[in-house]
């Protein structure tokens, strides 16, 4: 994993990889979904702009992440879903309701969530329905030649300065692109069963998913409130990119006005 800064210099951003639990004033709670070889850090933006308008904001880390690249070789696109439902649960036993947040993967699972349990709105950021790259059709075949996959860039992020110092693992295991594949399936197979309002949100320099990807989901679900943002400035982690703040305050608005919403 890329090395972390719990002390960082004066001015600089604190980065801390760990889950977290912040809490709200009321009775709805957030549940908060990181990407593919990331951490909850990606995600705890939004949770933190989610606590200040009074929402609990959890943040796990998924099944295979925090840990080692090898740990999550070994994890199968089940052991995501299966967290997240299991995390979903435990927030709607103590709130009247409750949304979800996912960054790239944790979009989809954000997405699979709505298609098939209560969820009373959702926030997908840089959410991959596919992978484009002409060698993807290889991935089940090269994971047995090849585990790992170097990644020289680091994450897809356009600020310098947050690429620098954001945690994630610098290798990529062809395992979990592999399973992130038999989510992508999924998901896309379930779009239209997907009800409950939807924000879905996009760097618009993004080189990891495709534009064309969050148009497709805000077409095809059917929720009757959904909204389509994007972020000029930023690469495909916007959370902690140049629109981070931008994107945590607006989705903290989204949520904000479903739960007055409820209220009125």
């Amino acid at each position: 994993m890329a090395s972390t800064s719990a002390g960082a210099p004066a001015g600089d951003v604190r980065v801390d990889p760990s889950p977290f639990d912040l809490a709200g004033r009321g009775r709805a709670a957030a549940l908060c979904l990181h990407g593919l070889t990331g951490t909850p850090y990606e995600v705890r933006s939004l949770g933190e702009a989610f606590a200040r308008r009074g929402i609990r904001a959890f943040g796990p880390a998924l099944p295979g992440h925090n840990e080692t690249p090898e740990r999550l070789a070994g994890t199968s696109h089940t052991a995501w879903i299966e967290a997240a439902r299991a995390h979903l649960h435990e927030l709607r036993a103590g709130s009247d309701r409750v949304f979800v947040a996912g960054m790239s993967m944790g979009g989809l699972l954000a997405l699979d969530l709505a298609a098939a349990e209560r969820v009373d709105g959702l926030v997908t950021i840089g959410t991959p329905l596919r992978l484009y790259h002409p060698l993807a059709r290889l991935i089940p075949l090269a994971k047995y030649l090849r585990s790992m996959l170097p990644k020289p860039q680091g994450s897809d992020i356009c600020d310098a300065a947050a690429l620098e110092r954001h945690p994630s693992y610098d290798v990529m295991p062809l395992h979990a692109l592999h399973e992130l594949l038999r989510l992508q399936r999924r998901v896309r197979e379930r779009l239209d069963r997907v009800t409950a309002p939807i924000l879905v949100a996009h760097g618009a320099r993004d080189r990891t998913a495709h534009l064309e990807d969050a148009r497709t989901i805000h077409a095809s679900v059917a929720s009757p409130i959904r909204e389509l943002m994007f972020f000029e400035s930023s690469g495909h982690v916007v959370p902690v990119d140049t629109d981070g703040p931008r994107l945590a305050e607006a989705a903290a608005e989204f949520l904000g006005r479903l739960v007055r919403r409820e209220a009125g």
